[in-house]
């Protein structure tokens, strides 16, 4: 039976929840039509979808743990996104 090392990493979480809070916070104020800066729609839906993708990179790096895991772990988890984009551009001309 092969022994496997497991490394200790101290992360950070509540850093990382300061973080998450915040850019909820700027997706919250760049959002609602009220109080956020008046922005195309296009302009606004683009720092929408980047705040929330860098988000999710967080969660997954960090809660999901897959920066300490294995580089096969990381592309399993990165294709799904990679076959989004693929299908968001193949069916963008229909609009």
């Amino acid at each position: 039976m092969t022994s496997e090392t497991h490394e200790n990493h101290q992360v950070n979480y509540m850093a990382i929840f300061w973080w998450l809070l915040a850019l909820t916070i700027l997706e919250v104020i760049a959002g609602s039509p009220a109080t956020g800066p008046k922005y195309p729609q296009a302009l606004k839906a683009f720092f929408l979808v980047g705040m929330a993708a860098v988000k999710a990179a967080l969660v997954a790096l960090y809660f999901m743990h897959l920066r300490f895991d294995r580089k096969a772990l990381s592309f399993i988890a990165f294709i799904p996104l990679v076959l989004c984009i693929f299908v968001v551009l193949v069916v963008l001309p229909d609009f």
